[in-house]
């Protein structure tokens, strides 16, 4: 007999887990359905961003740079260090054991809610009396029905054509992460997020990492500014960046892999690595889904077609995170989670996409959230810009991490704030009080009023705001 339940995820990822709390501490019965495995067999939830994503990457950038602090900063405080090596076994080891931490917290949040789970992949079966046939393929074979179902299966590496991951030679974000010697040349196809925190981690480690990346503008989602600055700061860095490139013949051999392509001169060029990350974007996971039995509407990408509520064509199937439309950010899923269940429970949840902040977590961090320059430029809205260097900034001057830069961009006659760019030291932390005082619409005049701590790097967003009336106190 069918177990019943009042809402059932299929996926715990930050879409899927967080959505299975929040609808269990709403009051419904849940069922919470995800098939990450660890090593040992066992449950592992918390999808790409725990298990081979946000989390371990995070892990291994954290290792890397203190390798690299130790190695050429450490000497500037009077730290002598000497006979220094990195383990990287033991590096990996860290990176693992703060995923199974992760994964763990998530189990234990699903006990303390009283979410029923499943571990498995589950799929549609069919709809009858206006509830869904819900399977759960696994060790244990289970049966659901559920009334509510939320879809958050997330997404997959895209593979280059003529190249799959192998995750030997040819490596996935699953793979890069599970490098077990530093090679001695990288190469690098796409230059986002991924590329550059991957990248990132083995240049400081002592790779030569070289990256290729088929558009023509470096970072193009970000303010020009911002990835300008980026640019030459990579590039300084040791990070080698060819862009416009065209990718052809990939072949792989027992010494490593060899990449043909086209540089921006349209000139024929060869690249020789010991391996390859391939990091050119990723596609909504449905497989194994089974959406064809209840006519579950699926886009020409894949990806599971909902409307602004995450409302797919099915009655009282919903459907959030990298499977549906929208920044493919885990963060972004755990919004739209938080929001389907308290739809379900008949409330207004709420998700705002203008003010969703991006972060790349290398060195300098880059954060941004709302509108960049150019596109302002490009509506023809009227606007001020201000910006604020680190090199101004005593606590960043303390810290000995003086790149970058904050960057406000404000409405010329209202002052409310529509953009906030940050490449520098925590950009990833500074951005929040962006995000806070934009979902206030805020202007930049009240953030150079209010008090900021100093010595602190929040004092660089003060005088940004400050500079959009070109003024400033220059602490």
């Amino acid at each position: 007999m069918s177990q019943q339940f009042d809402v059932i995820v299929i996926g715990g990822g930050p879409g899927g887990y967080i959505a299975a709390i929040r609808a269990a501490q709403l009051g419904f019965k849940v069922a919470a359905i995800d098939e990450w495995k660890n090593s040992k067999g066992g449950p592992a939830p918390g999808g790409t961003c725990t298990n081979v994503g946000c989390i371990p990457s995070k892990a291994l950038l954290q290792s890397s740079e203190h390798f690299e602090h130790a190695s050429l900063h450490f000497a500037d405080h009077g730290i002598s260090v000497k006979g220094l090596e990195m383990d990287v076994a033991k590096m990996i080891a860290r990176k693992d054991n703060v995923v199974k931490q992760n994964n763990d917290g998530i189990l234990y949040l699903f006990k303390k809610n009283k979410v029923t789970f499943f571990h498995g992949r589950g799929s549609f079966v069919k709809a009858a009396d206006g509830q869904y046939e819900i399977a759960v393929a696994g060790d244990k074979p289970e049966t659901l029905q559920g009334k509510h179902i939320i879809v958050a299966t997330g997404s997959n590496a895209r593979a280059l054509p003529g190249a799959a991951f192998d995750e030997k030679l040819i490596l996935s974000n699953d793979g890069a992460l599970q490098i077990n010697d530093v090679p001695k040349k990288l190469g690098v196809i796409g230059a986002g997020v991924i590329g550059l925190e991957m990248g990132s981690v083995w240049r400081r480690l002592g790779a030569e990492v070289t990256i290729l990346e088929g558009l023509p503008t470096f970072l193009g989602a970000a303010d020009e500014a911002v990835a300008k600055e980026a640019h030459k700061l990579f590039t300084k860095q040791g990070l080698k960046i060819e862009m416009g490139v065209k990718i052809g013949d990939i072949k792989t051999a027992k010494k490593g892999v060899t990449v043909a392509y086209t540089n921006a001169k349209g000139e024929a060029q060869e690249l020789a690595v010991d391996k390859l990350i391939v990091s050119i974007g990723r596609v909504p996971n449905t497989i194994g889904l089974n959406t064809e039995p209840v006519g579950l509407q699926l886009d020409e990408r894949g990806a599971i077609v909902v409307d602004a509520d995450c409302k797919t064509n099915l009655p009282n199937v919903w459907a959030v995170g990298d499977v549906v439309r929208g920044p493919m950010l885990a963060h972004k899923a755990e919004e739209e989670g938080v929001a389907v269940a308290e739809r379900i429970a008949g409330q207004h949840g709420h998700v705002d996409f203008d003010t969703i902040p991006w972060v790349i977590y290398t060195s300098p961090e880059i954060a941004w959230v709302g509108k960049t320059e150019q596109a302002l430029k490009a509506e023809g809205r009227a606007y001020k810009a201000g910006s604020f260097p680190f090199l101004a900034n005593g606590r960043a001057r303390a810290l000995g991490d003086t790149n970058g830069f904050v960057k406000f961009l404000a409405d010329a006659t209202t002052d409310e704030i529509l953009g906030v760019h940050i490449i520098g030291p925590y950009a990833s932390e500074l951005i929040s009080e962006a995000v806070v005082a934009m979902n206030f619409k805020a202007s930049a005049e009240d953030i150079a009023r209010i008090c900021h701590a100093h010595p602190s790097l929040s004092e660089a967003t003060k005088e940004a705001a400050l500079a959009v009336d070109k003024r400033t106190l220059n602490f």
